[in-house]
């Protein structure tokens, strides 16, 4: 599977659900889904996990071919302070349970085979 930045987008934004965050609402359907998302994006296409603390806790993005991906900053209202701290898969696992990521595989798998 090739990375395609916006294919990849595309595709998440269809697959968030109530089944892979609980803070998932029709009107902000990144919200409470970076952990989820980057343990994803880091499962199919490698590079780095990434993590910038933020009042709410920490949130997590990758680092492909040394471009930072952050498929959740629509959550927020303010722009991110990135910090780029290395962050684990054990960190990213903490916000994220297995079955929200086995429903997230599932339907971004089916979202992308869709549209390509």
């Amino acid at each position: 599977m090739s990375f395609d930045p916006e294919g990849v987008q595309r595709s998440l934004q269809k697959a968030w659900s109530l089944s892979t965050a609980s803070q998932w609402t029709a009107s902000n359907p990144a919200a409470g889904q970076c952990n989820v998302t980057s343990l994803l994006i880091h499962e199919l296409f490698g590079g780095e996990l990434l993590k910038t603390p933020l009042p709410a806790g920490d949130h997590f993005y990758n680092r492909i071919e040394g471009k930072r991906y952050d498929f959740t900053a629509s959550q927020f209202d303010q722009p991110i302070a990135y910090v780029d701290l290395p962050a684990s898969r054990a960190d990213a696992e903490l916000g994220a349970t297995r079955d929200q990521l086995a429903a997230l595989r599932a339907a971004f798998q089916e979202h992308l085979m869709r549209s390509g």
